[in-house]
This record gives structure tokens, sequence and C-alpha cells, in this order.
């Protein structure tokens, strides 16, 4: 299933991330985008959400230099617009695959395309990986694990129930129950015509 690839893709990320642990590591994409041009995606995208996880820790530092600081944040920045545009490539990918089903006259839109159910899934394995991390860190109280454990169970619990609602958004897109239509973002704040500021500097 393709949940089941998405959730391992995931994991294999975030393990090869912190071998290095490091925001600012050189990045390789095992996944031929000729060959495997869904799982290059999938990887991509994951990668992109760990760095800027790491990101956000690192600027949330109460010493963090405001020279470093503004550095980081406009480097958050490019990563968020990294991670739209990774998620418009994905969704792209299922436009293509599921161009040809024949939609049914009944067939209704969901709420999210399915690769914005991806970014979610994506930053939920984050989720699962660092709270697991305080669930099992030595240095912490017994109370402080025992908490971590428990919320870790919530989001294992919360990646079953995301990983079968994509799923079965895809078979009802596959089987022409649900139809795709996809928005593309036009965030305005990182366009010089857009916003005014930017515009202003022309």
């Amino acid at each position: 299933m393709f949940t089941e690839k998405a959730n391992r893709i995931f994991q294999e990320v975030i393990k090869h991330y912190h071998i290095e642990d490091n925001p600012y590591q050189a990045f390789y994409n095992p996944y031929d985008k000729n060959t495997q041009l869904l799982e290059h995606l999938l990887y991509r995208k994951c990668w992109i959400d760990t760095v800027q996880w790491h990101y956000e820790d690192i600027i949330r530092d109460p010493k963090i230099d405001p020279v470093a600081a503004l550095d980081l944040k406009r480097q958050i920045d490019a990563s968020n617009q990294d991670r739209t545009d990774m998620v418009e490539y994905i969704d792209g990918y299922f436009l293509q695959q599921y161009k040809n089903v024949q939609v049914h006259d009944n067939a209704t839109i969901n709420t999210e395309s399915p690769a914005w159910g991806v970014d979610r899934l994506s930053i939920l394995a984050l989720k699962v990986y660092h709270m697991n991390e305080e669930a099992s860190r030595q240095d912490a109280s017994q109370e402080h694990r025992a908490a971590c454990q428990k919320k870790l169970e919530i989001l294992l619990e919360q990646r079953v129930d995301l990983s079968t609602a994509i799923q079965q958004l895809l078979e009802d897109i596959a089987q022409g129950r649900k139809y795709m239509k996809v928005y593309k973002q036009m965030k305005m704040y990182n366009d010089d015509e857009l916003n005014p500021v930017l515009r202003g500097q022309k």
C-alpha cells in the first residue's frame, strides 16, 4: 500500500538524517527520479521537513545571535517554500496517475488533496521519532518518560488513523468515488510583485 511505503521511507529519511544530526549536512536522495519518482519525491519531502524541524529547534535558543537568527528565519522561509513545492509535485504525481479514471456523477471532493495528507504524515513521523527519544531518555525523570510514553502511544494511534484515511482517499480517487482538484498555494509574501514591501525595493 502507498501509506506503508510512505511511512517506511519517512523512517528511513529520519534515521539517515540523525546519523550526522546536522541540518547543514549534504543531501543525497537514494531514489532515482527517473525510475522511482514517487519514492524520490517522498524522500525529498521528508528530508525538507526533518531539516526544518531542527531549524525550528535552533531558532528557539534564547541566546541565539540576532544576526544568526535572522539568517535562520530566512532559511526557514525558504524551507517552507520548498515544502509547499514538494506537496504540489506529489499531487502532480497523483493527478497524472489518476488522469484516466472515470469519475462518478456523484463523486465528491476531499477537504485536502492527497499530498497535504502526506505532508501531515511526514511531520507525524518526526513527532513519533522525537517523542520516542524523550520516552527513552535516560537522563530524564521517570515522570517525564512516562508522560512522553503516553504521548507516543497517541501519536502512533494517530499515524494508523491518518495512514488509513490517506489510503482510503487514494482508493476512492482510483475508483472514481472522489476526484482531485489541486489549488496552488499562491503564497504572496515571497513574491516581489505581490508583497508590497518587496515590491517597494525594486
